[in-house]
């Protein structure tokens, strides 16, 4: 019984105190995951002998790590959601099979994945926009090449970060991811600047990086504190996968939609640029490509927290909805609403007064004014309404945490699918290559209002009375 509590403390202590353990960890592993390709494009874009049309490359082949991210969030976060309501409501063999079948699929998966990326390699980059020019694709396919080689690692990596966080070790879970991205920004330049070795030196040391966390999640594997592995917890079991997949198919489909809507993004851009007067131009062509990467990877840095902070909420609100706790669960709610508001309006800040210093980090002086002209456009149009942006992740993944995939999984859709990838396609035909700006700020405006009684409808259902075990009606406890 006393093991079967280990976590115990999520139904007691306060939930500000519970949020800084477990979202801070969380928010730093997801920013230095996030951190693996922006270092690279960073270094990159700063080589002269890369410069945009690296950048562009880069851009070109991060929707497809995404894919594997997407795969990886699926197994972890889901796992990761079934053993804090598992472990909340005592069944502790249930915790601990889920882990094993994470640990299986993970592998299998990432596998799985490198041989189709392999195999289908010209024709993926070809569907991401790495078509714009000549140079951009041989960039594109040098860097790609390694990546995939890594994917197996950084899928199990990734996987196993959520699932260290449920077994109440956010901080393991926060320096594993760290120690790869430390490694992935000492070795960039070296092998970048010093061995000149480019596209090819940015991959490989990403890689490296990918696999030194997946060697520090086989450690904590074995050293688990409140979920034990056995040899037969690595025996797949169909109804258990099909039990806890559906808690992360939120988290995979919020990702696959993602790289949707950056198909979509890097194809309008490509055909909108080639009509541009000044993009049109054979020097300048790869310019858009580049610039809407940079911009798309500052967002990734600020949902990166948005996401952190609400998926480091899973483990406590999981945990207490299984000890019958919906009060805490509702105190979650609110302060999670509150963080994610301020996130969110820091962000607008930075980038609408700063958009020069955000460009110039990214080899903006290398570059034509063209660049820094339209790369200032597309921050402040681009990322205009990311206090809602981050609202909307919120409530997508505390959904999730309660055990409500599908409407969890019907939200994303409509703003990664219906609106994300909709509008890039519709709004160009109005306002041109401006319009694949419009595109995000609209969809995000959009998404709000459908969150919002989304966001109504649980604190009606959280907020509802609790009768004690003599039969009383029991407030909310106070935190």
């Amino acid at each position: 019984m006393e093991e079967s509590k280990a976590n115990s403390f999520l139904e007691q202590e306060k939930i500000p105190v519970l949020m800084r353990k477990y979202s801070v960890p969380c928010i730093i592993s997801l920013l230095v995951a996030a951190l693996y390709n922006i270092v690279d494009q960073i270094f990159i874009a700063n080589a002269d002998y890369l410069g945009s049309n690296g950048n562009a490359g880069n851009t070109v082949v991060f929707p497809l790590t995404v894919v594997a991210l997407a795969v990886a969030v699926m197994i972890g976060d889901g796992c990761c959601a079934f053993v804090s309501i598992s472990l909340g409501s005592g069944k502790k063999e249930h915790a601990s099979r889920s882990v094993g079948n994470a640990v299986v699929l993970s592998v299998v998966t990432g596998v799985v994945l490198t041989a189709a990326y392999f195999i289908f390699m010209d024709p993926l980059l070809i569907m991401f926009g790495g078509s714009v020019n000549e140079e951009t694709f041989r960039f594109a396919k040098e860097y790609f090449i390694y990546i995939a080689m890594g994917i197996p690692f950084y899928v199990f990596g990734q996987a196993m970060n959520p699932i260290i966080r449920s077994d109440g070790s956010p901080k393991f879970a926060m320096v594993s991811t760290v120690a790869g991205a430390v490694a992935n920004c000492i070795l960039d330049p070296v092998m970048i600047y010093g061995f000149h070795w480019g596209m090819m030196g940015a991959a490989v040391a990403t890689v490296i990086g990918q696999v030194l966390t997946a060697v520090l999640a086989v450690w904590y594997l074995v050293h688990m504190k409140s979920v034990k592995l056995e040899k037969g917890s690595f025996r797949l079991q169909g109804s258990l996968i099909r039990r806890f997949l559906p808690l992360g198919i939120c988290s995979f489909l919020s990702q696959v939609s993602l790289v949707a809507s950056m198909a979509a993004v890097n194809n309008m851009i490509r055909r909108y640029g080639a009509l541009d007067t000044v993009f049109s131009q054979a020097e300048y062509a790869q310019i858009p490509m580049a610039v809407v990467g940079i911009v798309m990877k500052f967002f990734q840095i600020v949902i990166s927290a948005a996401v952190g902070t609400a998926a480091g909420c899973i483990p406590i609100v999981g945990y207490n909805i299984g000890a019958g706790r919906k009060d805490r669960a509702l105190s979650v709610l609110k302060w999670l609403l509150a963080i994610e508001a301020a996130v969110g309006t820091f962000a607008l800040c930075v980038v609408e007064l700063f958009p020069n210093a955000l460009i110039d980090v990214f080899g903006a002086a290398n570059e034509s004014s063209y660049y820094t002209a339209f790369a200032v456009k597309s921050f402040r149009i681009y990322l205009c309404l990311m206090p809602f942006a981050c609202v909307n992740k919120a409530a997508f993944i505390y959904l999730q945490s309660l055990g409500k995939a599908f409407l969890s999984t019907l939200l994303s859709m409509i703003r990664e699918l219906v609106f994300g990838v909709g509008l890039t396609l519709l709004l160009p035909l109005v306002f041109g290559l401006d319009g694949v700006l419009y595109s995000m700020p609209v969809s995000d405006a959009l998404t709000f209002f459908i969150s919002a009684v989304a966001i109504g409808y649980v604190f009606r259902m959280l907020g509802t009375k609790r009768k004690s075990p003599a039969g009383t009606v029991a407030g909310n406890c106070p935190e």
